[in-house]
């Protein structure tokens, strides 16, 4: 009976070790990484947008200026 007790703690026991190995270490260091990376991807998207509309809010200002410098034009003719 001492015996069948032993056994099964000792297996109990091993099973627990097996459970805590550490190869679930590597798989959080990799989710840590993709994590990471994904981060990284987001950081350059949300760049990418901005200068994307920098770039229109200036092409928006040029042509404003060229609009008011063409009516400033066509008035100035038009006397």
């Amino acid at each position: 009976m001492k015996k069948i007790v032993v056994l099964s703690l000792a297996a109990v026991a091993s099973l627990g070790l097996a459970a805590c190995s550490k190869e679930e270490a590597a798989v959080a260091n990799d989710t840590e990484v993709t994590n990471a990376v994904d981060a990284n991807a987001t950081v350059e998207e949300a760049v990418a947008d901005v200068n994307a509309t920098a770039d229109n809010a200036v092409a928006d200002i040029n042509a404003t200026v060229e609009n008011a410098t063409n009516a400033v034009e066509n008035a100035t003719n038009a006397q």
